[in-house]
C-alpha cells in the first residue's frame, strides 16, 4: 500500500463521520447564512478549533459569494483547497545532514515506538542512524528502544537507568561525529507540559546538542497522540515555548475519529506536521502531505 493509501485508510473514521454530516447539510439547506453556521459547527465537531473553523468558513463564504456559485461540488472543492492552504501555512522543514532530531512529548504518546519507525524510515532512505536513549527515568525505556533499534538495524547509545540524559546525548553526538553518522535520533523522558523543571531539562539537552555538534542541523519534534484532540494544540503551544519546535509527529492517526485539530496546529501555531503514524508495524509511519491528508479528511 502506498503513502496515499495509508493516510486515507488511517483517516477513514474521521472521513466517514464528516462526509455523512456534509451530505446531510447539503440535503437540508440551501447555501446561505444558516448553511455556513452549520458548516462551522461540523468542523468544530471534528476537533477544528473555534478560531480556525471561523477563519476557514469565512474564506469559503467569501469565495463562494464572489463566484456567485451555490453548487455542492464547488463548495466542497473550495473547502478542500482552503483546508490544504491552512496546513501549508506551516512549512515542513527540509531535513539536511548530518542532523540531530530530538523527540519530546508527554507520557504515553508513543515516542519510543515512533523513534523506531523514524529510524527505519531514514534507513530506507539509505542514511546511517544512531539512536540516543536519553529517557533514563522510565524503567526499561532504553530496553524498549533497544528492541526498536534492533528491528530497524541501527546503533543505540544508552547509559544506566537514572543517568543524566544530557550525558547520553553528549556520548551519542560524540559517537556520531567520529563515525560520520547521518542522523541521531534522541528519545527523551515523557513529561507533563506543565512541569517547569522537566521543561528546563529539555532546554539543557538542547544546549548540549547545539554546543557539541554545531555543524549538524538540529530539529525538535513533538510527538502527539492524534486521539488527544484539541488538547494536543495546548501541548504543542507549551512545548513550542520551551524548545521552539520544528514540527510534529502524529501517532495513532488510525485511531481517531476527529483529525481536525491538525488544522489548528498548522494555522494557529504555525507548526507543521512532519510524520504521521498510521499503524503498529515498523513501516507504518509516513511523511506528512497536506493534499493527501485533506483528501482523507473530507
Amino acid at each position: 500500500m502506498g503513502l496515499f493509501g495509508k493516510i486515507k485508510n488511517a483517516l477513514k473514521k474521521t472521513k466517514d463521520g464528516l462526509a455523512h454530516k456534509m451530505r446531510q447539510l447539503f440535503l437540508k439547506d440551501k447555501i446561505g447564512n444558516e448553511f455556513y453556521d452549520e458548516l462551522e459547527e461540523i468542523l468544530i465537531s471534528s476537533d477544528v478549533s473555534v478560531r480556525t473553523a471561523e477563519e476557514i468558513v469565512d474564506q469559503v463564504r467569501e469565495e463562494a459569494i464572489g463566484n456567485k456559485v451555490k453548487d455542492e461540488k464547488f463548495v466542497t472543492d473550495l473547502l478542500k483547497d482552503i483546508l490544504e492552504d491552512t496546513l501549508n501555512e506551516a512549512e515542513i522543514p527540509e531535513i539536511t545532514y548530518p542532523c540531530v532530531i530530538m523527540f519530546v512529548g508527554v507520557n504515553g504518546v508513543g515516542k519510543t515506538t515512533t523513534i523506531g519507525k523514524v529510524a527505519n524510515y531514514f534507513v530506507s532512505q539509505k542514511k546511517s542512524v544512531t539512536v540516543a536513549a536519553a529517557d533514563t527515568f522510565r524503567a526499561a525505556a532504553s530496553d524498549q528502544l533497544n528492541v526498536w533499534a534492533e528491528r530497524a538495524g541501527v546503533r543505540i547509545v544508552k547509559h544506566e537507568e537514572g543517568s543524566d540524559p544530557s550525558a547520553v546525548i553528549f556520548d551519542a553526538v560524540a559517537s556520531a561525529k567520529s563515525k560520520g553518522t547521518d542522523v541521531v535520533l534522541v528519545d527523551t523522558a515523557g513529561r507533563l507540559h506543565v512541569k517547569e523543571n522537566l521543561m528546563n531539562e529539555l532546554k539543557k539537552m538542547d544546549r548540549v546538542v547545539t554546543r557539541e555538534f554545531p555543524e549538524a542541523a538540529f530539529y525538535k519534534l513533538l510527538v502527539l497522540d492524534a486521539t488527544t484532540g484539541q488538547n494536543a494544540v495546548n501541548q504543542a503551544r507549551v512545548f513550542d515555548e520551551a524548545v521552539e519546535l520544528d514540527g510534529i509527529v502524529l501517532t495513532k492517526l488510525d485511531g481517531t475519529a476527529k483529525g481536525g485539530f491538525v488544522f489548528s496546529l498548522c494555522g494557529e501555531l504555525g507548526i507543521p506536521v512532519v510524520f504521521a503514524g498510521v499503524g503498529e508495524k515498523l513501516d507504518d509511519l509516513v511523511p506528512f502531505d497536506a493534499e493527501e491528508f485533506v483528501e482523507g479528511f473530507i
